[in-house]
């Protein structure tokens, strides 16, 4: 049985938000929902602004339940079900309130059908090529759905909801391990026993070794605080490359200019790698500092409130390998080391792991959706209900 389509304009009242302006000043003051609130599938209820409504604007932007709350501007199509509160709240022009005009589809429905739309990346196609990215009244109208059977949508909806529950759980565990990394980190690396203070110019060296013509350009990295070592894009590499810098396997690069922001990384890599000739690169001396004790420790407060000063205010705005080197901290014994290094290193591959459950679970959700509001994966209902 081939599934209808329909207009969401056909499906739903669809009413944009209250304007910001001075002259909406009439009435009492009350929170509202804005476009940075409604993220996909939730809200985020941290931050509410508030503005004047009056009786009759009370009536016409109160959020019910069930209403689906999607973003005009921005990320468009961005939506959520609004599942109620105990308090009034209303909502601004750069959303849309989409509530059902009848039985034929649900909120919830349509939230997967917009996410799984997006996910395709159909939605650009509703605003064109050309024009500002805002999803419009008319166009959100004019958007033809295929709908299901109610309970269909409902046995679909019940499906995905499983998927987002275990995301959420998985997302939530990640931060808590991530959060207790942190304390691990500032309790074994800041203040440990038996240890020396000493600055890191005693347990480390500049390497200013250039490459020649040994490596060729796919060797060529660049260094970003959330990804470290990473291929340079084509086009910022210069066309000679003998004097960019070799970075050894366990060596460390950044860019003097964005220390402060905590860009520097340790190269992972088996083999050679390069930077660029006006990053830094230096090495531990293994008999004193383990590497990955120091790639632990760059990641203290301690590590950020230091270079966080020394390149503020204008003062020094680059951060050399001498600079760096003024570094002081707490060393402890190279056994002492290895011991806190494995209890991180363990932290650090769990997180790895659950963050690789969450992007299998997430793909799943893509394709689950994309089987199932399309229609080429059936759920098992009765055919009674079907029917109904």
């Amino acid at each position: 049985m081939k599934w209808p389509k329909h207009k969401a304009g056909e499906l739903f009242d669809i009413q944009l938000g209250k304007m910001l302006n001075e002259k909406a000043r009439a009435g009492d003051m009350f929170p509202y929902l804005a476009n940075f609130n409604v993220r996909w599938g939730k809200f985020d209820l941290i931050e509410l602004n508030r503005m004047a409504f009056s009786g009759r604007e009370q009536e016409k932007f109160a959020i019910q339940p069930d209403d689906l709350l999607m973003c005009e501007g921005g990320e468009i199509g961005r939506c959520a079900v609004w599942t109620g509160s105990d308090s009034p709240i209303f909502f601004q022009k750069a959303l849309h309130r989409l509530r059902p005009l009848d039985g034929r589809i649900t909120s919830h429905f349509m939230h997967y059908f917009m996410l799984h739309i997006s996910t395709k990346g159909d939605l650009p196609k509703l605003v064109g090529e050309t024009s500002i990215a805002h999803l419009t009244r008319e166009k959100l109208a004019g958007l033809s759905i295929t709908v299901p059977p109610r309970t269909i949508q409902n046995k679909i909806v019940e499906v995905l909801l499983t998927w987002d529950t275990a995301i959420e759980k998985a997302e939530r565990l990640i931060v808590a391990k991530n959060q207790l990394l942190s304390h691990l980190r500032e309790h074994h690396l800041t203040k440990p026993q038996q240890s020396t203070r000493i600055k890191l110019k005693a347990a480390t060296h500049e390497s200013t070794a250039r490459n020649g013509k040994r490596l060729g350009r796919e060797a060529i990295m660049a260094v970003t605080k959330q990804v470290g070592l990473r291929p340079m894009r084509e086009e910022t590499i210069a066309a000679a490359i003998d004097r960019y810098k070799v970075v050894r396997p366990q060596a460390f690069a950044y860019n003097p200019m964005r220390l402060n922001i905590g860009s520097i990384a340790i190269s992972s890599f088996d083999d050679d790698v390069l930077v660029s000739p006006d990053y830094v690169v230096f090495e531990c001396d293994e008999a004193k500092l383990l590497p990955g004790y120091l790639n632990h420790l760059r990641r203290t407060r301690h590590w950020a409130s230091h270079f966080e000063a020394a390149g503020s205010g204008g003062v020094r705005i680059r951060i050399y390998y001498d600079d760096l080197g003024a570094f002081a901290f707490a060393l402890p014994p190279l056994a002492e080391q290895a011991r806190v290094l494995a209890v991180l290193d363990a932290g650090v591959a769990e997180i790895e792991t659950l963050e690789r459950y969450l992007a299998a679970l997430q793909k799943q959700k893509r394709g689950l959706m994309q089987k199932l509001l399309t229609g080429q994966w059936r759920v098992p209902v009765q055919s009674k209900e079907v029917a109904a």
